[in-house]
């Protein structure tokens, strides 16, 4: 399974942005899928996740309510819509994939099997 993030850029505070994960070589169905972060100088932290069958939706509370992850139109496609950024927000996104994930380790970096290469999103304040 190949991941491929994007859509990270440069955006001021209170700005809005989509970031997308696409997987080729296989479709999310009966996956989970997670986005991860690493800011300057931190380790990396679980952002958001969400299993492709049941739909549930899991969230770092730095993000939630600012942001959704969710399902593209087809099953190779997962979307991180952030809105209210702020400048904590600024780090290298990554997605990650991988099947039969326990709940209580869906914000493990290591239980995931497949990570893409990382978008770089920038909050200037």
């Amino acid at each position: 399974v190949q991941l491929q993030a994007s859509g990270g850029g440069l955006v001021q505070a209170g700005d809005s942005l989509r970031l997308s994960c696409a997987t080729s070589g296989r479709t999310f169905r009966g996956y989970s899928v997670a986005w991860f972060r690493q800011g300057p100088g931190k380790e990396r932290e679980f952002t958001a996740a969400i299993r492709w069958s049941a739909r549930n939706t899991y969230y770092a509370d730095s993000v939630k309510d600012r942001f959704t992850i969710s399902r593209g139109g087809t099953e190779n496609t997962v979307y991180l819509q952030m809105n209210s950024l702020k400048s904590d927000d600024t780090a290298v996104y990554y997605c990650a994939a991988s099947s039969s994930i326990i709940l209580s380790s869906l914000r493990v970096p290591s239980s995931y099997a497949f990570w893409g290469q990382g978008t770089l999103v920038t909050v200037s304040s």
